[in-house]
């Protein structure tokens, strides 16, 4: 049963440029340009009366946008929630323009070893990482430590919760990594790590899904009974100001915005787009978490129940339901 039938997220790429060069991306490989204020704002303006609640705004690393809070700004003053996750390298730097503009903010953090991590990220931004924690809590901002699982990092995840996160009063945030495109990351967790991260998604400040869990379980997204609503739920908007469709990580379409993404999306060729996610046989096993949670938040089905207690522990940890209120 569909419970909501408007998107609630935007994911708006600001750009596709990144100063680091992690290995389980290829984002930052594109030539990109950056969006300009003029574009934003029109979209933001559409995004509202499409329904979004939600903008993220992800690239690349958004912080390479100069820009950034003045766009964080107009989204926050439409009422939007407003979402940003960086390596690390730039906010110490840009934290006092940030402030008070990003209500979930995100640091990445994939080991508690500074070699291994810089290893991982192509760029030495540990330190940075650790630097951006005492700048934001010293400003009051709450961020978050998302921590990329892979195989070979579930056993650190205790280490970065009780060395990390729990000193700093950090929620900690698992992000099961995912293979898409022609980035081979190593999709395949085993079951015992899948019944690790099950058994961490129960501990005080931290957040893990757990429809992403029983959806790897299940073996991802079947196109014959999909679970994926990725082009209902979310619009994705590149730096050139295209609609990406059916999601970004298959990118099958780019459909120009010209000034007018209110009636780009309703347009029959957006929506039939649009009818065929979660079926095109790029589909076939999916478990991109972008995606997959906010398809979990719209249709009644078991996953949405398995969804449920993470979602409500994370609003309440967070108080991202005030923001919805704004």
């Amino acid at each position: 049963m569909r419970l909501r039938k408007k998107p609630v997220l935007c994911n708006y790429y600001v750009t596709y440029r990144c100063n680091a060069r992690c290995g389980f991306c290829d984002i930052w490989e594109r030539p990109s340009p950056y969006v300009t204020l003029e574009n934003a704002q029109r979209n933001f303006e559409d995004l509202k009366r499409l329904g979004v609640k939600i903008i993220d705004f992800t690239g690349g690393e958004p912080l390479l946008h100069r820009q950034l809070p003045e766009l964080l700004e107009m989204a926050q003053n439409l009422g939007f929630i407003t979402t940003v996750t960086t390596n690390g390298l730039l906010y110490p730097k840009q934290a006092e323009k940030l402030q008070g503009k990003i209500d979930m903010l995100h640091l990445s953090l994939d080991s508690p070893n500074k070699d291994e991590h810089d290893k991982s990220r192509g760029v030495a931004c540990y330190d940075f990482v650790m630097e951006s924690i005492k700048v934001a809590k010293t400003l009051g901002e709450r961020p978050d430590i998302l921590f990329t699982v892979f195989e070979h990092n579930v056993e650190q995840i205790a280490e970065v919760y009780h060395k990390i996160c729990l000193p700093n009063h950090l929620l900690l945030i698992l992000n099961p990594v995912f293979d898409y495109n022609n980035v081979d990351t190593g999709l395949q967790l085993s079951p015992q790590s899948l019944k690790a991260l099950k058994q961490w998604s129960k501990k005080k400040y931290v957040y893990l899904n757990e429809g992403f869990i029983a959806l790897r379980q299940d073996g991802g997204n079947h196109i014959d009974r999909p679970v994926c609503k990725a082009g209902s739920t979310t619009l994705v908007i590149s730096p050139d100001n295209k609609l990406v469709l059916p999601c970004y990580h298959l990118g099958l379409e780019e459909v120009p915005v010209n000034g007018d993404l209110y009636n780009v999306y309703r347009s029959e060729k957006v929506q039939k787009l649009v009818a065929l996610e979660g079926r095109l046989p790029e589909c076939e096993g999916c478990v991109i978490n972008c995606y997959m949670q906010p398809s979990f938040a719209v249709e009644l089905n078991k996953y949405w129940w398995k969804a449920l207690p993470s979602t409500l522990k994370y609003n309440y940890l967070k108080g991202t339901w005030k923001a919805m209120l704004r």
